[in-house]
């Protein structure tokens, strides 16, 4: 009776190891298909998405195992064996609308563990976060676009607001594939996630890193302008006063310096609604004034050609201003149901749209050729104050979110990367942060305290950084992405689409960048101020 056990239990773990090697041949052909060296069958399309949720069991569902095994009394039957094909069938974490077959993780206290870990949100808390993203602070800045773009710099605010939008969308679509059956399955969990499998085989990291690279240079330089324009505010809030902009940059620095504790956002993130209200109080009172001298609107300034020199620095701070596209894989994945993505993407894109092109067009009516990097500087002294006041208290109190993405990025990058990192980790028992973590994340916000008193000229820094990584990363990667890894399904105009958006984009990228550069050069030899 023993050697009958014994015989049945060999032969079912012989039949899983002989599934788990057919499965991951399976996944390597379908790979190369990808890659153009041969044609994928059925059969092995089916088997690679298998793997890929087997993976994923493997890393998200250990602790559902455990807690499976104790409630089954750690019996380890036939019978789990046997459902073990059921279970890759498809994990209801990579099915739009949370559809698919319900496996014996998402039942009990696994279920439950699962929502805590995981926790979903509603399609309105997604376009809220979405429309904190493209409707920051940095609005203040796209008067002085138009300033030197005109009509076509109000075409390009509406121009950008519809690629970055495409973009965002077919960045998702890049997340998911279809199995045999024809369900859309997501095999993929974020930006980096999908840059490695555009440089597979030969290169599966290579992706990542230089996503990573793009991710902290934005997030590092988004910082820098928080401290510049809030140097910039206050000595245009309180001109007769004996302190200079670095100085206010350097006291603006020092209140931020309690942003090297942070372990999580959970605190600041109370302020960020009220924080968000405030600043739509603040473009409201600029348009109402603006409103107020209708009758001395300049539309015989607005002009149908463009500064050459200038322009292309315009399309660097308008492109800026629609940055998202970074946390959107995060974002869909914890949508109750994925599939209102598009919908959100589109009225978050069209409210961003129209709200930018009214405050732009009036801001920039109103005072025309007068029109200075920071809007808010424009206003008279009675209003002034009070206007920039709130806008420093919402710039500090954002500063706390790309800086802590920062951190992030650069901890799992150098210091926890399991054996792969450069550095030891920076965390010590208990997950408290060692004494040199805590030094290296001040020096983080010195750094960006020193790069702001040096680079002192928020718009040109604002059309720098659009430039370099925000076109990088909400145009030219996600439309070539698209392309690596769903050339075999695309129709003809959805090619011309990312063929034409790699294009346009990387020459405003690249002229944005030299023209930035000249300007900065151009600032420092001739001291231009603003």
């Amino acid at each position: 009776m023993a050697h009958l056990i014994r015989h049945k239990i060999g032969n079912k773990l012989t039949n899983a190891v002989n599934s788990v090697s057919n499965k991951s041949q399976a996944k390597v052909s379908g790979m190369f298909a990808r890659m153009g060296f041969q044609s994928a069958t059925d059969e092995e399309g089916l088997g690679l998405t298998e793997c890929d949720e087997l993976d994923y069991d493997y890393r998200r569902g250990m602790q559902m195992d455990i807690l499976q095994g104790e409630d089954d009394g750690g019996d380890l039957d036939g019978g789990d064996l046997d459902g073990g094909d059921e279970l890759m069938v498809g994990d209801s974490h990579y099915q739009r609308d949370a559809t698919g077959p319900t496996t014996s993780r998402n039942t009990g206290s696994g279920n439950q563990l699962a929502s805590e870990i995981k926790p979903k949100i509603t399609s309105w808390e997604a376009g809220w976060n979405v429309t904190n993203a493209i409707q920051g602070m940095f609005v203040i800045g796209l008067p002085y676009a138009i300033l030197h773009g005109g009509y076509l710099g109000l075409f390009l605010i509406i121009f950008a607001a519809v690629v970055c939008c495409y973009t965002g969308k077919i960045l998702i679509a890049c997340l998911y594939e279809e199995n045999g059956d024809g369900s859309v399955v997501r095999v993929r969990d974020s930006y980096v996630d999908i840059a490695n499998a555009c440089c597979q085989p030969r290169f599966p990291s290579l992706g990542g890193h230089l996503v990573n690279v793009a991710q902290i240079i934005e997030l590092v330089m988004t910082c820098i302008l928080y401290v510049v324009v809030s140097g910039n505010l206050m000595v245009n809030s309180f001109p007769n006063l004996p302190v200079s902009q670095k100085a206010w940059s350097v006291i603006a620095t020092a209140a931020l310096l309690p942003c090297a504790f942070l372990k999580s956002l959970k605190a600041v993130s109370r302020f960020s609604l009220l924080c968000t209200i405030a600043h739509f109080i603040i473009n409201i009172l600029v348009i109402a004034y603006c409103l107020s001298r209708a009758r001395d609107w300049a539309w015989d300034k607005v002009k149908f050609y463009i500064d050459v020199k200038k322009f292309p620095i315009s399309i660097g701070i308008i492109v800026f201003s629609y940055t998202s596209q970074i946390f959107l894989p995060s974002l869909e994945g914890n949508m109750q149901r994925p599939s209102d993505f598009h919908c959100m993407m589109d009225w978050t894109h069209i409210g961003a749209c129209v709200l930018k092109g009214l405050f732009a067009l009036v801001a920039y009516l109103t005072w025309a050729e007068a029109t200075k990097e920071v809007i808010t500087d424009n206003l008279p002294s009675t209003i002034r104050a009070v206007v920039n006041l709130f806008l420093v208290a919402k710039a500090l109190l954002s500063y706390p979110l790309p800086f802590f993405a920062a951190v992030e990025v650069l901890e799992k990058s150098f210091f926890q990367d399991g054996g792969r990192a450069i550095f030891p980790d920076c965390y010590g028992p208990g997950g408290r942060i060692k004494p040199w973590g805590l030094s290296l994340r001040c020096l983080l916000v010195v750094f960006t305290l020193v790069m702001a008193i040096c680079v002192p000229h928020f718009a040109l820094l604002m059309g720098l950084t659009g430039s370099l990584t925000g076109a990088g990363l909400c145009f030219l990667l996600p439309a070539l992405f698209h392309l690596k890894l769903m050339w075999r399904k695309l129709l003809w105009h959805h090619v011309f689409f990312d063929v034409a958006i790699f294009i346009v984009g990387g020459i405003c990228s690249i002229s944005g960048f030299i023209h930035s550069i000249e300007g900065l050069i151009e600032a420092y030899t001739y001291g231009v101020n603003e």
